[in-house]
């Protein structure tokens, strides 16, 4: 069962990297905070008049390369799943590498927009956005491990000897 909603998440979340306006991305948060991204954050925030203009315009920016940067986790997720039954050493390796690069990449990519919406709002605004930005991505990372299988998982109900259902 966890492998059919691997393949479901892979093919849900892979349908945004064919222009579907990152819906499946919408969904999932709204699933998760009952209202679309940009709506949390205008909650979230507060922003003086004089600096709005300057971050939501800022902020369209970022959410631009936050998408591209979850396209590639799409992928990433997509090889992951059409890889799982035959994972070896190799490609199981090659995977790990290249989600760890993903994830320094977010970091570098989080540490620039600091520093954008810092010179806009100030660093303790800057910081409580990232903040909020860490605990949706946060949201969406759980999310998503829930309905991915650990390697080997499905393994177990192949062994005997096991309560296999």
């Amino acid at each position: 069962m966890k492998k059919l909603n691997l393949i479901a998440v892979a093919f849900i979340l892979s349908a945004s990297l064919f222009g579907q306006s990152n819906k499946e991305d919408i969904d999932l948060i709204q699933s998760i905070f009952g209202k679309e991204k940009k709506e949390v954050v205008k909650q979230y925030m507060t922003i003086p008049d004089a600096q709005s203009a300057k971050f939501w315009s800022l902020y369209d920016v970022y959410e631009t390369e936050r998408k591209k940067l979850g396209h590639e986790r799409v992928k990433l997720i997509e090889d992951y799943a059409t890889k799982y039954e035959k994972l070896d050493n190799k490609t199981a390796t090659d995977l790990t590498t290249r989600k760890l690069a993903w994830v320094t990449k977010y970091t570098a990519f989080q540490q620039k927009y600091l520093t954008k919406f810092s010179a806009i709002i100030g660093g303790l605004q800057a910081s409580k956005f990232i903040q909020l930005e860490d605990y949706i991505e946060n949201c969406i990372r759980l999310s998503i491990q829930e309905e991915i299988p650990f390697i080997g998982e499905l393994d177990k109900s192949k062994v005997p000897g096991q309560n296999n259902p």
